[in-house]
């Protein structure tokens, strides 16, 4: 069964056809680096890394590209905050320096693979520059003064992409003191230098280039004039991605065929922010749960969809994400050869997965699919031992259960112990027959959430 998308440009789900026969080229907006990520960001991160994760799956070789703008208002903001001796230019290298490192630590911590290329919008300046004239040669892009901006009623039926007419686009668009713009709409591809600020030489005088052109010169160079997917959060549609269609078609290129969208991440119900107090980082939920647990989380909604955040939430994926551990666990430590799976068995579940992953990334059902496979592979695990290949093999294209070795992870070492206390106090109360002891630890268990299987071998456990 071919892979099937949700093409953002077309508002409908398309069979994915690649350019070239067994590859993919994808790029994907990255991080401004001027603070540490937080769970929005990985949220993103992770649902591309997937997406990524399973085309290489199905046997596709994908050239994955993923921007850092290292240079923009909130970066010199906070240059000026933490490096207020240093000289501009070196303050807020320092700071992008420092915080695409804090980026990639964290993307490391949650498995995140690394983009096979990561440009840097400071390395592509003067390739912005001729792209930038090659918009005015074209007529799409006017000089005002020592600014550059692109000519929206130029552009190829400009908000297709955001579905919006002129009329409906008009209505909010105002031009801001300073700006020399012809039309509201207009938006700037290179802006004029200010006091102190950093700045490059440009046919316009010193200046700095705009944000949206970045992605359309990055993407051209690397990945070529067309290329497959495009892919951010639905917070980029407008006006972000839609003026990059407009300045790359502007300059005659066709850009991406698939446009693919993240749902954004709310806290409680509400927009999370730094004002409101709710900004959580991956910081704060690294410090009180593994990276599976907030990987299941976001697995269990859609890509495209909202996910809604809260500690409650948290906790139960951190119990989901326990299931597969402990089973994992209790495999690692099956001694002997048992009976192999039945292969019709295992590869019904491969089959179930495969269909809800081609059928536009539908993590939800692919992780059902999983817990599935657990739970048959909890029923028969007397005679079952092989089928945990194809549960460490799927669930590795969610990015799941690559934290180390996997024994000793399934839970804190604390509370691990404290079951297996228990359990061990069981066994003593059956074998001196006191059985009202054994189970009144059993049902203690029970309220813990832990299933006791007493088989021939000895007793095994697992989350309920």
């Amino acid at each position: 069964m071919s892979i099937k998308i949700y093409n953002t440009l077309t508002r409908k789900k398309e069979e994915f056809k690649s350019m070239r026969e067994g590859l993919v080229g994808m790029y994907v907006c990255g991080p401004t680096v001027y603070d540490a990520p937080h769970i929005g960001h990985a949220r993103s991160a992770y649902a591309f890394d997937v997406i990524r994760r399973y085309f290489t799956y199905k046997g596709y070789k994908v050239k994955f590209i993923r921007n850092v703008t290292d240079v923009d208002d909130k970066i010199i903001d906070k240059a000026r905050q933490e490096f207020k001796e240093e000289d501009l230019n070196i303050a807020v290298k320092n700071v992008s320096d420092k915080y695409l490192k804090v980026y990639h630590d964290y993307m490391g911590k949650l498995g995140i693979a690394q983009p096979d290329r990561e440009p840097k919008a400071t390395e592509y300046i003067n390739k912005m520059v001729d792209f930038i004239k090659a918009l005015i040669q074209q007529g799409t892009a006017y000089q005002a003064g020592s600014d550059v901006y692109f000519d929206v009623r130029k552009a190829n039926r400009y908000g297709k992409l955001s579905n919006q007419s002129f009329e409906m686009l008009e209505s909010g668009a105002r031009i801001a003191p300073g700006e020399n713009k012809k039309d509201p709409l207009d938006f700037a591809l290179w802006k004029s230098v200010k006091p102190d600020e950093p700045c490059w030489d440009s046919p316009w005088g010193k200046g700095r280039p705009g944000w949206h052109i970045e992605c359309s010169v990055m993407s051209s160079d690397i990945l070529g004039d067309e290329f497959d997917i495009h892919g951010g959060g639905i917070d980029l549609i407008f006006p972000h991605h839609e003026n990059k269609i407009a300045q790359s078609e502007g300059a005659g290129k066709k850009f991406a065929r698939y446009w693919i969208h993240n749902g954004l991440l709310t806290i409680n119900k509400e927009k999370m922010a730094k004002s409101l107090g709710n900004f959580i980082t991956i910081e704060d939920i690294l410090s009180k749960y593994p990276a599976d647990a907030l990987k299941i989380l976001f697995l269990q909604t859609h890509y495209s969809h909202p996910v809604d955040f809260s500690w409650e939430k948290m906790e139960e994926a951190k119990k989901a994400r326990d299931r597969f551990y402990i089973l994992l666990d209790k495999l690692e430590k099956v001694k002997g050869e048992k009976r192999r799976a039945k292969d019709a068995d295992v590869d019904a579940f491969k089959a179930r997965f495969e269909e809800s992953m081609d059928d536009d990334f539908n993590t939800a059902e692919a992780l059902a699919v999983l817990f599935d496979l657990v739970t048959y592979i909890n029923k028969n695990f007397s005679e079952l031992y092989h089928a945990k290949d194809t549960l460490i093999e799927l669930g590795k294209v969610l990015g799941l259960f690559e934290s180390g070795k996997i024994s000793g992870n399934s839970m804190e070492s604390s509370g691990k112990a404290e079951i297996e206390n228990l359990i061990n106090l069981r066994i003593a109360a059956r074998k001196n027959r006191d059985f009202k002891e054994a189970d009144k630890i059993r049902k203690e268990l029970e309220g813990k959430g832990i299933i006791l299987e007493d088989t021939k071998d000895g007793t095994t456990w697992r989350i309920k």
